[in-house]
């Protein structure tokens, strides 16, 4: 189970409004290779796919790819905007392992 809170919710409903070509589409939210650490997050608005998990709140969507799937499950999504910068945040148990920038993982082998 991936968990969306609250906060990531009303800036995504936010974003839709204020941009018309996101209408229709969810917040895609993938892992992928790269960066110092071996695997990265990415995210960008998209069209949901056939096997995609989908988790909706009030008619705006975050989507997930099958692949993403096991390297997000019990993940939090979030969206912060504090003082050290706004943002989406995934907080997810599963990393073995950060860089120091922040922006890379290493992931066990089983995911």
């Amino acid at each position: 189970m991936i968990n969306v809170t609250d906060s990531a919710f009303r800036r995504l409903h936010d974003l839709i409004a204020e941009n018309p070509d996101y209408r229709d589409k969810g917040l895609r939210v993938f892992v992928e290779t790269g960066g110092c650490a071996g695997m990265q997050y990415g995210m960008q608005f998209d069209e949901a796919k056939q096997g995609d998990q989908r988790i909706e709140q009030n008619g705006v969507e975050v989507l997930v790819d099958a692949y993403s799937v096991g390297y997000l499950a019990d993940a939090t999504i979030d969206f912060s905007d504090g003082l050290t910068g706004a943002g989406f945040r995934i907080t997810n148990p599963k990393v073995v392992r950060s860089c120091g920038c922040g922006s890379s993982f290493e992931a066990p082998r089983e995911a």
